[in-house]
This record gives C-alpha cells, sequence and structure tokens, in this order.
C-alpha cells in the first residue's frame, strides 16, 4: 500500500488521524515567548494556546523544513513505499515548497519510488477534508496515479469559507490595514472570507455583527456546495465550540449530507485568525472565476 502523507495544518483531531493506516503528518511549529513549540493537537492543548492569545500572548509560526521531509521520504521510500504527499497551501507558507525540494532530492536517490507532493491550495480543515478523501480513495481500492490525479483535479473544489472575532489578529498577519482592523472593531463589523484560487485568504464581504457572520457562513455552504449528498462538511473553530455546533445544527437541518465534524483551528493558523475563527469547508464549485 502505497503512503500518505500530509502537515499539521490539516487541523484534523488526533483521533482521526490516529485511525489512519500507511498515513503520516509532520508538524508545524510555532513560538511562543521566545520559546519553540510543536502542537500536541489535543484539544486541551489547543484551549490552553488561545487561553494564552487571550491574555496577550503573540504567537509565531514555521514551517516543516525541506530536510524534515526529506527524512520522511527517505525513510518511507527506503522501505519500498511509493508516497503521495498533500502539503499546506503555498499562498499560505513555505512548507509545500519545502516538500517539493526533499521531493526532488529523494527521488534522485529512489528513482523506482513515485514522490509526489501535490500544492492543496487549502488550508486548516480544508487541507483535512482533501486528505480524508485522498484517504478513502486508497481505502476504496484507488491506485496511486489515479489518486493523485483526483487529488489534484479536486484542489479547486474545496470550498473554503471562514469568519474571524478580532480583525487584529489579521492586521498582524498582514491580512487586513490598522485602520480597517480599528474601524471594523469599532463597528463590531466581521469579515467574511475565504481562501481563493491561489490559496490566499481574501475577504469578500463583511457582515454586521457575531452572530449575521455565522449565518452568512451557513448561506455560502449551502450555495456552493455541489451533491451534497454522502458529503463530508468540516468545521473548524479558534475555541469557539458553542458557536461552531450551531452553524453544524444550521447545516444539518437544511443540507443531506451525511455528517458534519467540528475541529480545533491548531495554533499554527490560529495564530493569525485569533480566538474565535470559524471556518467552514465542503466540496462545492471551483474556487477559480468563471472562464478560467
Amino acid at each position: 500500500m502505497y503512503w500518505i502523507v500530509t502537515d499539521s495544518a490539516i487541523d484534523m483531531p488526533v483521533s482521526w488521524i490516529k485511525q489512519q493506516e500507511c498515513f503520516k503528518v509532520l508538524s508545524l511549529s510555532y513560538l511562543m515567548d521566545g520559546q519553540a513549540y510543536v502542537p500536541d493537537g489535543t484539544d486541551e492543548g489547543t484551549k490552553a494556546i488561545y487561553d494564552a492569545m487571550r491574555d496577550g500572548k503573540i504567537l509565531t509560526t514555521s514551517q516543516v523544513n525541506s530536510e524534515t521531509w526529506a527524512e520522511c521520504f527517505r525513510e518511507l521510500a527506503g522501505a519500498g513505499h511509493d508516497v503521495l504527499t498533500i502539503a499546506f497551501s503555498s499562498g499560505l507558507s513555505g512548507t509545500c515548497a519545502a516538500a517539493q525540494s526533499a521531493a526532488e532530492e529523494v527521488r534522485a536517490e529512489f528513482p523506482e519510488r513515485k514522490l509526489v507532493v501535490i500544492d492543496s491550495l487549502c488550508a486548516s480543515a480544508g487541507e483535512g477534508l482533501l486528505v480524508h478523501y485522498a484517504l478513502k480513495n486508497r481505502a476504496d481500492g484507488m491506485s496511486f496515479d489515479d489518486n493523485a490525479a483526483w487529488v489534484q483535479n479536486n484542489v479547486q473544489n474545496i470550498v473554503h469559507w471562514f469568519t474571524v472575532n478580532d480583525l487584529m489578529h489579521l492586521y498582524r498577519g498582514g491580512r487586513v490595514s490598522a485602520t480597517s482592523a480599528y474601524i471594523g472593531t469599532l463597528a463590531r463589523i466581521k469579515p467574511i472570507m475565504r481562501v481563493d484560487e491561489a490559496g490566499k485568504l481574501a475577504v469578500k464581504e463583511k457582515a454586521a455583527g457575531r452572530r449575521r457572520s455565522i449565518h452568512i457562513l451557513a448561506d455560502k455552504i449551502r450555495q456552493d456546495i455541489v451533491k451534497p449528498e454522502g458529503q463530508l462538511i468540516m468545521i473548524s473553530h479558534g475555541d469557539c465550540a458553542d458557536e461552531a455546533q450551531a452553524l453544524a445544527d444550521m447545516l444539518k437541518a437544511s443540507l443531506p449530507v451525511e455528517d458534519v465534524q467540528l475541529t480545533y483551528v491548531g495554533p499554527v493558523i490560529g495564530a493569525h485568525t485569533g480566538p474565535g475563527v470559524i471556518a467552514v469547508f465542503c466540496l462545492g464549485e471551483s474556487r477559480a472565476p468563471k472562464g478560467k
């Protein structure tokens, strides 16, 4: 069986990760108070990090470097395995570029092995959803080549919609101006954002108030989802489980999906979005502009 490898930006639950076979997740890291940490992925650990952010701690993040990727690829290829890698959006991190560089290096050492790295152009549980389908395809007997093609062909069909509770985190990450963040905070404006076709964050509209922003997220998914029957919708959140559950309940009541699952936005992405972020993901219409 070929292996599927990804990075911790998938923001999927530890329990889910442990259930998968021939699967590896490489961890991005973060710095707080000058000390480097690798998230443990547990709800308790993640909640503690969000509490620290609420207390004023500022996190900075670090990608998975090429040496770590190469070590993983070398180990698996040396054991006779082909490796399909799905990496965090190149529009938000250098993690994918590091994986591609490492794969090229290790391919030269093991030319008989298939080492494919796909830029997910996705973030958080959007990337996790793409990985979920790749694992499901493999479990259903799909070949390495067919699965790699399926993933590549469906990158643009992973729909991302999200909102944040505090615009200042987006300002620190360079996503909005200081003026927009200040005025938006005073006016209780909540941005409705997506991950666009280039894998970058884009503000699409603004909502007056938190409750309205969450209802708009539900509307966006209802509009964008294609063939909802049997689909898994993922919702990730920055330590605001009750509001995320309310969004899940709206979607379950209005769409014939198989399931809606909740997970935390991990600290690596949460460092840029802050406590209170809510994001929702499904398979839908292409993110690319019409006519492309």
